[in-house]
């Protein structure tokens, strides 16, 4: 019988050969006549496998009686092979009784082995069936085993069990199964993990999906309230991530601009960070790279920058929308190592799915915009010939009628009101880039109490906007203040702070959403550092809000937003209102305001 080649021997030494002594054996004599080219090592079938096993023997003569304990030696080996492996091995019969079984399955509860009866009857019957529905050609070719999964419901436990029939030739009855090979091994890590893929697909498709009847009557701040909404749920409850920042990629300024954050101090929020590998922080470095990246110590990692209080670990994965990167999603918790590659897997998954949604939420906003803008200049061309005709008409009856002076009035008053319809409909046409209403506006200079006197920051980098506002208010007794650039007004406001100047003092600031150089927070937070109570209402093109101050602005206090083209006096009406005057009815369409998501 050969055993196992020793691995050390050297290769000058004699092999080894091991001799069980026996009443009928001539040890003496054999280990005389095999010496020459053997190394002899004696003993008995007691110790054959402690003495094969220290001594490192190649070979055994053992007498025949002695096969039946070195049997029950191989039968060891392969019992000690059979329980190193992780998966369950056992043999069942017919009845569904064990008959033979290594260590692992052992330890599987009782319920479990009670639920594999019942499968492996189930396979009983279909291998029976199997053999059944053989003909003469399929003889030589085995019966394929049959795979199950097992639920235990209660313990939230996963298996999975590869049953192989054990064939019994019965001639001259074809075969029977006698027993089954059974190998059982649990599968709980493998389905929790799918089932939380799955979870997030579901959650992600959640996430994009927008009803057209919920969001045609939202504009872009609800739309977006929505989303962060979806977002915070999601992060929660599937991920577990309680302290996590969304930072958007600014195309032209290269700058991560914080959209969206839960459970993470104002110190953190309030940091500036560039896609840049070097010095802008993980976040920086992953929007550069497109790499995600895993931080299991804060305290070791020159790359972290600030966060989390007592942040221990983070995880930041690139936001990519097909082959660029739109932003950052990062996460953070207290504890050292607290991310693994398989949150790393999850928060990819999710990533994926947030650059959808922002993407979805975009197109619908350019959408609405292109639309409106079609719209306007489709109706500026459709009036154009028969305001031309009626202008036509107007100075012909002039020329015909010149020394009548009561119609001469009624055809000046025609011309005046085509001069105007022509304004009206180019300032529609221009769309955020106007203000509707203007000329009634700009018409009454009666002063209004409540604006009398009061101290206004207008912020606005278009020029005749800025203006038209200014022109509006100073008619009422208002103190204007313009800035055409955010640095500006936030150098005014901040002045305001450091000076404590009654004189400099502001009780209203109105800025756009998109200055350029400042996003309206920006403007809203030097406001609020100014004075906390201090109102501000924004601006902003349909909606377009492409660094998403709507939302946390509003979430802080915002007073309003109005969507350009407003009403020039809705204006009006929300300054009062900001100024702490009661509303009063609005004279313009209706929804020409909106109040900020939220409020």
């Amino acid at each position: 019988m050969n055993a196992t080649p020793p691995q050390t021997r050297r290769t000058d030494a004699k092999p080894k050969l091991l001799l069980l002594a026996s009443p009928e054996t001539d040890v003496a004599a054999l280990a005389l006549a095999l010496g020459e080219n053997f190394e002899i090592v004696q003993g008995d079938a007691a110790h054959a496998a402690e003495l094969m096993a220290r001594e490192q023997c190649e070979a055994i003569v053992a007498p025949p009686a002695s096969f039946t304990g070195l049997g029950d030696m191989t039968g060891q080996l392969t019992a000690t092979l059979l329980n190193a492996i992780g998966e369950g091995v056992s043999l069942i019969d017919r009845a569904g009784e064990v008959t033979w079984s290594n260590a692992r399955f052992r330890s599987f509860h009782a319920l479990i082995r009670h639920r594999l009866g019942e499968v492996c009857a189930d396979a009983v019957a279909h291998f029976d069936e199997s053999l059944a529905a053989r003909t003469d050609a399929d003889v030589s070719h085995p019966i394929a085993p049959k795979r199950y999964s097992i639920t235990m419901r209660q313990s939230q436990r996963y298996f999975e069990c590869l049953i192989t029939p054990v064939l019994e030739e019965a001639t001259p009855s074809p075969a029977q199964v006698s027993r089954l090979a059974v190998v059982l091994r649990e599968v709980t890590d493998r389905e929790r993990t799918q089932a939380k893929i799955d979870a997030l697909d579901r959650a992600g498709r959640e996430l994009v999906h927008f009803e057209p009847d919920m969001i045609k009557t939202m504009h872009a701040a609800e739309r977006l309230q929505l989303i962060e909404q979806r977002i915070g749920m999601y992060a929660h409850d599937l991920l577990n991530f309680d302290h996590f920042a969304l930072r958007l990629l600014d195309a032209e300024s290269k700058e991560l601009k914080l959209v969206a954050a839960s459970g993470m101090p104002e110190e953190a929020m309030g940091i500036k960070l560039f896609a840049e590998p070097e010095g802008q922080g993980i976040s920086g470095y992953v929007a550069s790279t497109g790499r995600s990246y895993i931080c299991a110590n804060t305290e070791q990692d020159s790359r972290y920058v600030f966060g989390l209080d007592h942040a221990g670990s983070s995880l930041t994965v690139p936001l990519k929308l097909y082959d660029g990167i739109i932003g950052v999603f990062n996460v953070e918790a207290e504890e050292v190592g607290a991310f693994s590659e398989q949150d790393r897997q999850f928060a990819e998954i999710f990533a994926h799915y947030l650059a959808m949604s922002f993407h979805i939420l975009n197109l619908l906003l350019v959408e609405r915009y292109t639309t409106r803008a079609d719209a306007s200049g489709t109706m500026q061309g459709e009036l154009s010939a028969p305001l031309n005709d009626l202008a036509v008409e107007a100075e012909r009856l002039k020329e015909q009628n010149d020394g009548n002076t009561e119609l001469m009035e009624h055809v000046e008053r025609i011309l005046r009101d085509v001069a105007s319809i022509r304004r009206r409909v180019k300032n529609v046409a221009q769309g955020p880039h106007t203000l509707l209403g203007i000329d009634d506006a700009m018409e009454q200079r009666t002063i209004d109490p409540v604006l009398h006197r009061r101290r206004v920051l207008i912020a606005d980098n278009e020029s005749s906007i800025a203006e038209t506002i200014r022109d509006i208010l100073q008619n009422r007794g208002a103190r204007v203040v313009m800035c055409s650039s955010g640095e500006s007004a936030t150098k005014m406001l901040e002045q305001w702070r450091l000076s404590h100047d009654a004189t400099e003092a502001y009780d209203l600031v109105v800025s756009d959403i998109n200055l350029g150089d400042k996003t309206g927070y920006e403007i809203f937070a030097a406001a609020r550092r100014a004075r906390a109570d201090l109102p501000v209402i924004l601006m902003t093109g349909f909606g377009y809000d492409p660094h998403h101050s709507i939302v946390r602005a509003s979430q802080e206090g915002l007073q309003c937003v109005l969507f350009k083209p407003f009403q020039a006096e809705s204006l009006i009406d929300e300054c009062r209102k900001a100024l702490g005057a009661p509303p009063v009815p609005k004279s313009g369409p209706p929804g020409s305001v909106d109040q900020p998501a939220g409020d």
